[in-house]
């Protein structure tokens, strides 16, 4: 699969480090191989140099001149819609589920922690009553009472048909 997300002019970039991380930016111009020109107009982040290795790149391009000023990044950015692109994007939706996990109380792990307790029990009822069914619908289980609570024990027919042997003899012991 070829690479499709290249440092060019008008590529929608994430900031992950800095004084100015976690916002998006636009890349303005490619100053070296290390460096980008970047412009963040409608996210707070003035335009300036900035490592390479701080950005993460988007899937997002925007149209404008090759080095183009604050005041057109700034109207090509709202005509284009990119705040709520992002906002819509699985990676903005991610880091926000992350940043909200960050934020939790005790109290509150405590909570999530419970709450999905019981929702495995009930998925595990769920899935033991799907596989019970499917499997006596194909008879390969008999069911036998054990009259204690109205559970049912699980009993394999035996495939030969010929009685299993009642007692098994003990092997000698080793001296």
């Amino acid at each position: 699969m070829p690479f499709k997300k290249f440092v060019e002019t008008g590529r929608v970039a994430y900031i992950t480090k800095g004084r100015y991380g976690r916002r998006l930016c636009a890349i303005v111009d490619v100053v070296d191989q290390n460096r980008a020109l970047i412009d963040g107009p409608c996210t707070g982040v003035p335009r300036m140099a900035i490592k390479l290795k701080q950005l993460r790149l988007t899937k997002f391009v925007i149209k404008f001149p090759f080095r183009a000023s604050t005041k057109v990044v700034r109207k090509v950015w709202s005509e284009s819609n990119i705040k709520d692109k992002w906002d819509n994007s699985e990676w903005a939706k991610n880091l926000q589920k992350r940043r909200l996990r960050r934020q939790l109380t005790d109290f509150d792990r405590f909570k999530l922690r419970y709450a999905k307790n019981i929702r495995n029990k009930i998925r595990s009822k769920e899935y033991i009553k799907m596989y019970l069914a499917d499997k006596k619908q194909r008879g390969k289980l008999k069911f036998e009472n054990r009259g204690k609570k109205g559970y049912n024990r699980r009993v394999r027919k035996n495939p030969g048909g010929k009685p299993a042997p009642k007692s098994v003899a003990k092997p000698p012991a080793k001296k």
